[in-house]
C-alpha cells in the first residue's frame, strides 16, 4: 500500500513538473526597449532561420571609422513564413536597414519592428511591416542613438 502510494505521488510530481517546463524555456521580451526605435543601416553577416526565434547577425558602422556587431531577434519561423519570410530571406552580405527596439541595457541587441531588404520589400516581426515612418518614437535611451545608428524617422 505505501508503495503505491509513493508511485503515485511520484508520478504527478513528475507529471507537474513536465507541465512547467514550457513556461520555463521562454523568455519575456521586456528586456527590449518598446518605447524607443533605433534605425540600423549595415551588412548582414548571418541569418539564422532557428527555432523559438530567428535571428540577425549584422555590421553597423560605429562612426568612429570602424563596425559594431548587432545581433536582431525575430519571432518564430511559423509566424515569420505568414508574413512573408523564406529561410532565404536574407544572405550574408545583403545592405539591409532595420528599425529596430534595442536592449534597456544598451548592448547591441534589439527586436526587429521592420526591415527593409535589398530588393526593396519590406517586412515586419511576422505581421506585416509598420509604415516607414510610422510608430517610430523617438532614439535609444537618453535621446540619443547608439553609435552608428539614427533615430527611426
Amino acid at each position: 500500500m505505501v508503495r503505491i502510494r509513493v508511485a503515485v505521488c511520484g508520478v504527478i510530481a513528475c507529471a507537474l513538473l513536465a507541465g512547467t517546463a514550457p513556461v520555463q524555456a521562454h523568455h519575456s521580451f521586456a528586456m527590449f526597449d518598446t518605447a524607443a526605435q533605433v534605425t540600423l543601416a549595415g551588412v548582414v553577416t548571418s541569418f539564422e532561420w532557428t527555432n523559438p526565434h530567428a535571428y540577425i547577425e549584422m555590421d553597423v558602422p560605429d562612426g568612429r571609422a570602424g563596425m559594431k556587431h548587432w545581433t536582431i531577434e525575430l519571432g518564430s519561423t511559423s509566424i515569420l513564413m505568414r508574413g512573408g519570410w523564406k529561410f532565404n530571406t536574407l544572405k550574408k552580405g545583403d545592405k539591409v536597414t532595420a528599425v529596430v527596439n534595442p536592449l534597456r541595457n544598451g548592448d547591441p541587441g534589439s527586436l526587429l519592428s521592420r526591415i527593409d531588404l535589398p530588393d526593396g520589400r519590406a517586412l515586419g516581426n511576422g505581421g506585416p511591416p509598420p509604415a516607414a515612418g510610422g510608430g517610430a518614437r523617438g532614439a535609444a535611451r537618453g535621446g540619443a542613438a547608439p553609435a552608428g545608428t539614427a533615430p527611426a524617422k
